[in-house]
């Protein structure tokens, strides 16, 4: 049984829709230029950017994956989210990277990277970041789709009309109001999604006590339920990837950056992500507490995915059922629309910047953005209608997140702290970071190979692209610098 009521929690979820929508809508007045659609004028303070951040960083897949990790692995599977904190915390509090960043004055990474490697290495890097952004953006709608319909009790046959009416409506007020739009937005958001969050919490700590989640994680998983070096489905390279990749999201994920290069000026940005930092294990332990409590109502499922969506349709009740169905769809709209706008802008920004041989006019610059997210939107309907989830959700997410991460992270810090990186070293960067994860997607699509692809593991497939980013950087960067006084030397005396 389900707890929606049509008639109280749809009035619920119905306006906080229209608030929203109107919001946002109502912010396409102020853009007149394109840094207001991008950047929002560079004019967010510290408390709509923690408020902007943490609405954009946790939406209903992100609710799904750490659910999943929780239902899997117990309290071990929050072990990204600790990670993710302390990443932030110390480039917060530090500046490493963020602070010449946002000195630079630039709207993405690739055109800083472009002050050190050149225009080429610029729109290459936009490439391989539009490339990961997408991919790891394209199964959102359909997660998203799955946990309303089945949190709600909905026939499966609705998965495609939710996920329409999803996108249509996140895609209007970032089509018309750009950044301006989802700051606004973000913040409302992130009030009825915080609401939603300690509510369902309380009433889940009250039905399952915390001695009950506690004894279930250690019943069904032992101390590798808490430690996860002790879990064997984790280890130390579970533990090893995700402190790479979350330092490496915390240093160049786009949507992350965003904020920071929209604050009004660098010590706004370092705040935003040292007081925001906390909110990322938050945002792996709540749901995971969910997940675990799954765990000990329903046992064992097939699809571990889902147990959470139907733990929540069996316990939470009408009335606080439609506070919950809102929430989460704040959560997903906040991220959805940050994602369309940001991949629109690496886009408009980087990959036609060698197209635009004279200025474009703040008006044509508006459309063409306007456009490219548009665009985003019907690439991700369909690919999330088309593309087959092979294991885990998080484990999706982490690879394709790597085919950009590994490289741009490696191309970041040696264009702000190591003047002998070249382009050789760039390229070499990209090409190598973008392959391994490239590799164990498409291996895990076939038969023969999936098996083989399982056993190595996404973990050791983004370690490898890691590590063979930074050598490739360096590699190629020492041999520039050496071969190419040899060959000027030839070239000269010939």
């Amino acid at each position: 049984m389900t707890g929606f009521h049509w008639l109280l929690d749809g009035s619920i979820v119905g306006v906080y829709l229209l608030v929203t929508m109107a919001a946002g809508l109502a912010m396409r007045r102020y853009v007149g230029r394109v840094e207001d659609f991008l950047v929002a004028g560079r004019e967010m303070d510290v408390f709509l950017g923690i408020a902007s951040l943490a609405a954009t960083e946790f939406g209903i897949v992100s609710c799904m994956y750490a659910a999943e990790n929780g239902y899997k692995f117990g309290f071990a599977g929050a072990t990204p989210g600790i990670l993710m904190a302390l990443a932030m915390l110390v480039v917060g509090l530090t500046g490493f990277c963020i602070k010449p960043l946002r000195d630079s004055g630039v709207i993405t990474i690739p055109e800083l990277i472009e002050k050190k490697f050149g225009p080429r290495i610029r729109w290459a890097a936009g490439v391989v970041i539009v490339l990961g952004g997408l991919l790891n953006m394209g199964v959102f709608l359909r997660v998203g789709g799955e946990f309303l319909v089945l949190v709600a009790g909905l026939d499966v046959k609705y998965l495609e009309i939710m996920m329409t009416v999803m996108l249509v409506g996140v895609a209007a007020y970032t089509i018309l109001g750009g950044m301006l739009s989802v700051l606004v937005t973000d913040f409302l958001q992130f009030i009825v999604m915080s609401a939603g969050l300690i509510v369902v919490t309380i009433l889940i700590l009250y039905r399952t006590s915390w001695h009950t989640l506690v004894a279930t994680v250690e019943t069904k998983y032992g101390a590798g339920g808490f430690n996860p070096f002790l879990n064997e489905n984790l280890g130390w390279s579970y533990v090893i990837f995700n402190a790479l990749l979350n330092t490496a999201a915390v240093l160049t994920w786009q949507t992350t950056i965003a904020r920071v290069l929209a604050a009004r000026d660098t010590a706004t940005g370092r705040k935003i992500y040292s007081r925001t930092s906390f909110f990322f294990v938050c945002r792996f332990l709540i749901p995971g507490v969910w997940g675990m409590a799954a765990l000990a109502a329903l046992g064992h499922v097939e699809n571990t995915l889902h147990a959470m969506p139907r733990y929540l349709g069996m316990v939470v009740p009408p009335g606080l059922m439609g506070l919950l169905i809102a929430a989460m769809l704040a959560a997903d709209m906040s991220t959805d629309s940050s994602y369309m706008l940001t991949w629109g802008s690496i886009i408009y920004n980087d990959i036609l910047a060698p197209f635009r041989r004279t200025a474009w006019s703040e008006r044509k610059g508006l459309i063409v953005n306007r456009f490219i997210v548009a665009m985003i939107g019907v690439f991700l309907l369909f690919y999330g209608l088309w593309y087959p989830l092979q294991g885990p959700l998080w484990n999706y997410l982490t690879i394709t997140g790597t085919i950009y991460l590994a490289s741009i992270s490696t191309l970041l810090i040696a264009a702000c702290y190591w003047s002998r990186a070249n382009t050789w070293g760039a390229v070499a960067c990209i090409v190598v970071s973008a392959v391994i994860p490239i590799s164990f997607l498409v291996l895990q699509q076939y038969p023969p190979t999936t098996a083989w692809a399982n056993r190595i593991g996404s973990d050791r497939f983004g370690i490898a692209a890691f590590v063979s980013s930074g050598v490739a950087m360096v590699v190629g960067s020492f041999l520039k610098n050496s071969l190419m006084p040899t060959i000027s030397a030839e070239a000269k005396h010939a």
